[in-house]
Order: structure tokens, then sequence, then C-alpha cells
């Protein structure tokens, strides 16, 4: 063999032998994210590694990873107790109502574990895995809980709205302890079985001091653990719990027919009563339209003969004054004239009157045909015309009639 290969040989040889040993006592390590781990060193020492990433752990260290949460689940009839994305399935839990009915309940509590060293030491020297803190502690823990919690009420109660309650009450005990409670025994009737039964009724005992519950001490809160969430998915009642609640839904259900047929008979009465009492008030009101319409039509008519007789009055005191205008202009066209009569003798009147009687003799005279003049004369008086001697003598008569004055009286 060539003195060259095998020395290469010699020296692959010892380095896998190193690093195999390296790897064996190597002293650093790696903490995962979501995790915590546990260093024991030689000498005793223990640590805590919860930042994630690599770290200095020590030679021949022991190491071991706990989860930073860990979910306690009781979804399943059967236990497995291996964790699985940091929860251990502990299986269902059976809980007793105040009624001493039972019922399976399935759910998951999420437990936070401490960030304090030496706490976290402490549960890692006394369960060592996290799958023994779930057995021995997170799961008996949860499961009183759970029972306390159902111990406050009926099976009744907690199907007819108490489910809630009962999570709080879950909830409250898990975070700040278990409460401590008294029974009190009473018989009440049952309607559903006709007989009287003797029921035992659980409260909370409550300090006379501080008002506050009384409460066992929590067997997780000396480890620093709390509670991040709880919630019951469900609750399976035993085989008689659903058959009584079958009967009180039936007799709810018929109750609450016999209420809606009762709520439907009283609406058709009010509803009867209601269009009655439409009809009514509309005939009161068509009534009241009538009398309301024969009303205005009488103000109607006696505004209107009002106004007739306004106007009839203003008529007849305009008629007056009409009357009273005519008069006052006659008396004043008689005054006038009467003036005027004094004033010149009634002259104007009486040159028309002489007009008129000059005008009829005057045409009296134009048609006669007769002569004039005599055509026989005797005696030895003067000659004269007879036509001129007829109208001096007409003359003389209108002036003696009328007495004209001729003379002007100014």
């Amino acid at each position: 063999m060539n003195p060259i290969n095998k020395k290469t040989l010699v020296v692959g040889v010892l380095f896998v032998l190193f690093l195999v040993f390296f790897i064996i006592i190597n002293p650093f390590s790696w903490n995962d994210a979501g995790n915590r781990t546990v260093v024991e060193r030689t000498t005793g020492e223990q640590i805590v590694q919860f930042a994630p990433g690599i770290f200095y752990a020590g030679f021949f260290a022991k190491e071991k990873e706990w989860p930073n949460q860990i979910s306690v689940t009781y979804q399943e009839a059967v236990a497995k107790l291996e964790v699985e994305d940091n929860g251990i399935e502990v299986g269902q839990i059976m809980i007793r109502f105040s009624d001493a009915t039972t019922a399976d309940v399935r759910g998951i509590t999420q437990f936070i574990l401490p960030s304090d060293e030496k706490e976290m030491i402490l549960i890692h020297n006394t369960h060592r895995t996290p799958q023994s803190l779930v057995v021995k502690r997170l799961a008996p823990y949860t499961k009183e809980c759970l029972q306390s919690s159902a111990q406050l009420m009926s099976s009744e109660k907690h199907y007819g709205g108490g489910r809630a309650q009962m999570a709080q009450d879950f909830l409250d005990q898990l975070k700040e302890g278990v409460f401590l409670l008294k029974t009190e025994e009473s018989v009440v009737y049952d309607s559903l079985e006709s007989e009287r039964k003797r029921v035992y009724q659980t409260e909370v005992q409550y300090d006379s001091k501080t008002l506050a519950p009384k409460r066992k001490l929590s067997s997780i809160k000396e480890y620093g653990i709390t509670v991040a969430d709880a919630a019951i998915t469900d609750v399976d009642y035993e085989e008689k719990v659903d058959e009584k609640l079958v009967k009180i839904i039936d007799a709810a259900t018929k109750s609450a027919i016999s209420k809606q047929e009762l709520m439907t008979a009283q609406q058709q009465t009010l509803t009867a009563k209601a269009k009655g009492e439409q009809a009514l008030v509309e005939i009161e009101y068509q009534q009241k339209q009538d009398q309301t319409k024969q009303v205005v039509e009488a103000e109607t008519k006696v505004k209107v003969a009002e106004q007739d007789k306004l106007q009839q009055k203003i008529a007849y005191e305009a008629s007056i004054l009409e009357a009273r205008k005519i008069k006052e202009l006659a008396d004043a066209n008689a005054y006038a004239r009467q003036r005027i009569m004094q004033a010149d003798g009634a002259l104007e009147l009486k040159l028309k009157a002489q007009v008129e009687v000059q005008k009829v003799w005057a045409d009296a005279f134009s048609k006669y045909t007769g002569a004039v003049v005599p055509q026989i004369q005797t005696g030895s008086g003067p000659t004269t015309n007879g036509a001129l001697s007829f109208m001096d003598i007409m003359t003389a008569k209108t002036a003696k009639d009328f007495a004209l004055d001729l003379k002007n009286k100014n």
C-alpha cells in the first residue's frame, strides 16, 4: 500500500471518530420556537432556555423540551396520552348535575406554562414529562372544575339556558380555584312524573367579610401555570335525561301551541272589536261630516242672507241718498229758477210762452183763406188794415195775459 494513501486513510478515520465523539459530547443545543428546553448539566446545575435558536448547554448535559402552551383535550371516548400539536387527549369527562343526572362532556382547555425559570424547573423536577404533568395535574384539575360547575345547576336548567353560565363558572374556577360548595335539601312536585321528589340545591359558599367566593387552593397556581382559554364543545346527557327532556319539550310544545291558539283567539277577538270600533268611528265620522256640512251650509245661507240684507241696506241707503240728491238738485233747480224768475219776472218763460202763442195765431192766420180786408166799407171812419189791427189786438192780449214787463229790473 502506498504510504501516502495509508496516511490519508488514518487521518480520515480519526476525523470521523472525532466527529462522532464531538457529536456525543456536543456542548451546544437548539431550542425550537414555541418550546422551552430544560437543561441539566454535569455539575448539577439546571437552566431553562426560553429563547428559540442555538445555545450553549454544556458537555454531557441532559435536555428536555417542554411546550410553552399545552392543551388538555377531552373529545374522544378513549384517552391517547400522546403529545400531538402540543396537546394531549385524555378522553371525555363525565359530570354529575345537582339532580343526580350525568352527562359526558367534550371540550378543550389550554394552559400556559410559567415564564419564570424557578417555577419551570419545579414543574420539570416534579413531573419530568408533559404527559405526566397532564395526567397527574392538569387533567384532574380540569375534571374537578367541570364537576364543580355542573353541581351548581340541574340538567334541566343547563338545557334550558344554563350552558353559558356553566362555561363561565368553569373558566372562573380554572383560573382562580375550585368553589367550596354547600348543599341544601328540598322537596318539589314533578308535574311530568306526577310525584314529589327530593331535590338538592348546591350553592357557592361566600366569605362573610369580603363577600368573595370561598375556594380550594388552586393546584396549578403554585406552579405559575395559567389558563389561556377553555371551551365546552358538547354535553351528552344520559338516556333518562334525554327522555325527560323529550317530555319537557312535548309539554312545552303543547303549552306553546295552546298559548298560540289562545293568543290567536284573543287576536281575532281584538281584531273583530277593532273592526267594529273602526266601523263605528267611520259612521260617527261620516255623521260628523254630514253635520259639519249642514252646519256649514246653514252658516253659509245665514251669511249669504246677511250679505244680501247688507247689500239691500246699502242699496236702500244709496237710494235714499240718491233721492235726497235728486230732491236737493230739484230744490236747487227750483230755487234757482225761482230766484231767476224773481230776478227777471220770469222773463224767459214769458218770452217762450209769447213766442209759442205768436206761433199759433201766426200759423192759424197764415192758413186763413178769407178776405182780410173788408170788401165793402161804410161810415166815414179812418181807413185801416184789418190784418194789422188783428195782430195788434193779439199782441196786446198776449202781453196782458202774461203781464209781460219788458223792462229790465236790474
